[in-house]
């Protein structure tokens, strides 16, 4: 049984390289309707990210969904991210999108996110509008992610369920789509190389850093939007 890494902190991981180089996904890809037409286009690709849960093979692989929201201010798009609380299980304090785990009753990964939104983060799903999904992602703590990209309709109000979500907030997708802000890791554990992206973002009172598979997940995103 190989043993899993797990980065408590992050933050103080060295940057190895940061993709300035990279053109950003311009501001006309990054409407409500032009990112309608690019999911809908995308019926299956690679993604530059696929996961690194293959590596640790002590865990029966698990089904799960996230909600990938994006907010339709007056501004321009913006994500929904949280903060999940600190005592949880998996991914205690980490920035990630609302979803968690598949259930039974649930009809496929789309019903997954839904549910999970509504529990985590009291978003209801009236105000959600499904626009596509990215390739599943394989975390190290042995899910299969699915993530689900939606559209939000604005004026909503959250009801956080604490056990499981410390804060929500939003982040500007052209700030998360540009790779000026997507930052690479390098860590060793037990002789063996992981690496990861992060890409911090500065919010009006503290940083919150973006990292692991919420910001791999997000790269896939700009790949998609640059492909079109």
């Amino acid at each position: 049984m190989k043993q899993r890494s797990v980065i408590t902190q992050p933050q103080l991981v060295p940057v190895t390289s940061v993709d300035s180089h990279l053109p950003a996904v311009p501001s006309e890809a990054l409407t409500a309707d032009a990112l309608r037409a690019q999911l809908a286009a995308r019926s299956a690709w690679t993604p530059e990210f696929a996961g690194d849960g293959s590596a640790f093979g002590d865990r029966e692989p698990a089904g799960a969904a996230v909600l990938v929201p994006l907010v339709q201010r007056d501004q321009g798009l913006s994500l929904l991210l949280t903060r999940r609380a600190d005592q949880l299980r998996n991914h205690a304090g980490q920035i990630s999108f609302p979803g968690g785990r598949a259930e039974p009753v649930d009809d496929g990964p789309v019903a997954t996110a839904l549910r999970e939104t509504e529990e985590e983060i009291g978003l209801s799903r009236d105000r959600i509008e499904v626009i596509g999904q990215l390739p599943v992602y394989s975390t190290v703590t042995a899910f299969q992610v699915t993530p689900v990209v939606a559209l939000v309709e604005p004026g909503f109000t959250l009801t956080l369920d604490p056990f499981e979500v410390a804060e929500a907030f939003e982040v500007p997708l052209a700030f998360l789509m540009d790779p000026a802000h997507h930052r690479h890791h390098v860590v060793e554990f037990a002789g063996a190389e992981r690496r990861f992206l992060s890409m911090p973002w500065q919010g009006p009172e503290r940083e919150y850093f973006i990292w692991g598979a919420t910001a791999a997940m997000l790269r896939n995103l700009y790949r998609l939007l640059m492909a079109g």
